[in-house]
Formats: C-alpha cells, structure tokens, sequence
C-alpha cells in the first residue's frame, strides 16, 4: 500500500480531480441502488440493510475495478507519509482535491437523477425512502456521527486493502463486498456516500406530489434539519470520523506492525 499510497499523491492535478468526479459518481450510483433496493415502505430492517449494503457495493467495486480515485480509500497514503517517502503538504494537497472532486461527482449524479423523474415512479417511494434516509443522517449528534465515521471507514479501507490484493476482477469484487456491505447493513457513516444522501433530497423536499405521497402513504419525515446546515452538521463529524478509522485505526497500524523498521533512515 506504501507504493499505491505514492502513485495516488503524485497523479497531476488534472487527472487527479477528473478521477475523483468518477468517484463521487460512481458512490452515488451505489446509493442510488441502496435507496430503491431499501425503498419499501414496511420491511424487516436488519434483512432490508444486509440487502442494501450488498447493492451498494457496487459503488466501490466500480471505483476499484475502474482506478477512480476516492477521498476515504486515499486516507490509506498516510503509511507513504510514515515512511517519509511523501511530504504532509503533498498529501493534504491530494486529500482536498479528491475531496472536493467526489464532492463534483456526488453532486452531478444527484442533480441528474432528479432531472430524470425516476425518484418519483411508484407513488414516490423511491424519493420517500431518500428522505427517510436524510431525516435519520442529519438528526445524528456530532459525537455520534464521528464515531460511526470511524467504523465505516475502518470497513472502506479494509475492503480496498483486500481489493488490491486480488489478481483478477472477481478477487477484488470478493474483497469488497464484505466489508462494504457490513459498514452499510450496520448503520456506519461514510462522508463521500452522504454528499449524493444529503444533497438529493435538499432537491425534493419541497415538492408538493411527494409530500402529498408521504400523507398517503402514513409516512411521517422529520425535514426540519434537512437542509445546507443539516447537511454540515453530518459531513463534517463524519469526515473526521473517516479520516480517523482510515488513517489511525487502518493505516497508522498496519505501518507500525509492518513497516516501522524499514523507514528511511533506520
């Protein structure tokens, strides 16, 4: 991971930010999956999570497979800098880029699915389930959030850790979907992931058809904190939390047990 860690930091800029909208898109498109697979009203939430994490996996696997560049998998060039074979400022560089370039994505691929209308099929329910989704993210506490950042991206990294060494596509698509689907079926806070769960239902929440569809339907949403402050108040914890889990618990670790002993100028 050392040497991934200094190819990820040393892309150009350019490459960089276009590779990260994929990301951003891609994450987005396994949370569109998750909220139709997830999107009934009534269900058995335990089996209705453990399906839904299966379906969102398709977003990492996509990220993967196709060398798309995302800020929570990137926390793992922290053992790069241990090693001292990246500068802090190189890295921090490559983290807001990234950052900023799956945030491109995430928001694109929200705006274009509400172009399309196809959240409004079946009386609503796709659109009902986003902003069941968005009412319990930005409703958790700060401290809460963190947390649950932290485990999901332990989970994000692991997997990323076991795609990388896979050989062939299918190891890599083995490798992710375990830990993928468990920070998902577990209720684990990922921040990429939210800018397409937040951002999207800002889009639809005053819609009068989806709010009449709610009625009908005898769903209740608290849309209170769901807005550009509700959405802060999640991203931010939840950012921190992720960079915590990849970069301490994942990175920080595996450098120290394996590594430590082969820095530059030991």
């Amino acid at each position: 991971m050392e040497k991934v860690g200094v190819q990820k930091v040393n892309l150009n800029t350019f490459s960089a930010f276009i590779l990260a909208i994929l990301a951003g898109a891609f994450i987005a498109l396994g949370g569109i999956y998750f909220t139709f697979a997830t999107g009934q009203i009534i269900v058995t939430r335990p089996f209705t999570q453990i399906i839904g994490g299966l379906v969102f996996s398709t977003g990492l696997i996509l990220v993967v497979v196709t060398g798309a560049e995302l800020f929570t998998g990137n926390h793992l060039a922290i053992m790069s800098l241990a090693s001292k074979k990246i500068t802090a400022p190189k890295l921090l560089k490559n983290w807001v880029i990234i950052f900023g370039g799956n945030f491109v994505g995430s928001v694109a691929t929200a705006w274009i699915l509400y172009m399309s209308n196809a959240w409004t099929n079946n009386g609503y329910q796709f659109g009902i389930r986003a902003m069941m989704i968005a009412s319990h993210k930005v409703n958790l506490g700060f401290v809460e959030a963190f947390f649950l950042g932290i485990l999901c991206n332990v989970l994000v990294c692991m997997a990323i850790w076991l795609a990388a060494s896979g050989k062939k596509v299918s190891d890599k698509i083995l490798g992710i979907i375990f830990p993928l689907s468990a920070f998902v079926a577990m209720g684990f806070e990922h921040s990429i992931a939210n800018m397409y769960f937040l951002i999207f239902p800002l889009l639809i929440k005053n819609d009068p058809s989806l709010l009449s569809a709610m009625t009908t339907a005898g769903v209740t949403v608290d849309t209170s904190n769901i807005d550009y402050m509700g959405v802060l108040h999640n991203i931010i914890p939840v950012t921190f939390g992720n960079l915590v889990g990849g970069c301490v618990f994942v990175g920080l670790v595996y450098w120290l047990a394996y590594l430590r002993n082969n820095r530059k100028g030991n």
